[in-house]
């Protein structure tokens, strides 16, 4: 199934959907400055403070800038939205580019796309804008 037909905002789909699936791209990266909490009923759900992680230049004259994100974990936010109908789910999972420079992110089942938790190990990582960091694997029946 073309995963396209239910994606808004897509950077440059010719690029996005080379390989095996429909690459997303990055929009946003977030630290976790306080902790959210999570309830058995729902009543007490509440967001964790969050706090926008700079972007720089490599080069004065770039059009895009970048994240340098240290060993830890991070939110991020995709520029692409995704909504599927209540049947479907897509299958997601962290680029190759991605886990081979050491960060990564557990694979999801989901009708659209919220913020996803990402792991970085070692050195951290730098990753550009709009990069394109996980992958929509598949989309089936529920």
């Amino acid at each position: 199934m073309d995963p396209t037909q239910f994606l808004e905002d897509i950077v440059h789909e010719p690029t996005q959907a080379e390989g095996r699936g429909f690459d997303l791209t990055v929009a946003a990266a977030y630290e976790v400055d306080a902790p959210g909490r999570v309830d058995f009923g729902g009543g007490e759900l509440e967001a964790p403070a969050l706090t926008a992680c700079e972007r720089t230049r490599r080069n004065p004259d770039d059009d895009y800038e970048w994240w340098h994100l240290d060993s830890g974990q991070y939110l991020i936010e995709y520029n692409e939205s995704l909504d599927l109908p209540p049947d479907l789910v897509a299958e997601i999972q962290t680029r190759e580019a991605v886990r081979e420079r050491g960060a990564f992110h557990p694979t999801l089942s989901v009708q659209s796309l919220g913020r996803v938790p990402l792991s970085i190990g070692g050195a951290g990582i730098n990753i550009k804008e709009n990069a394109r960091v996980s992958t929509i694997v598949g989309i089936d029946r529920r």
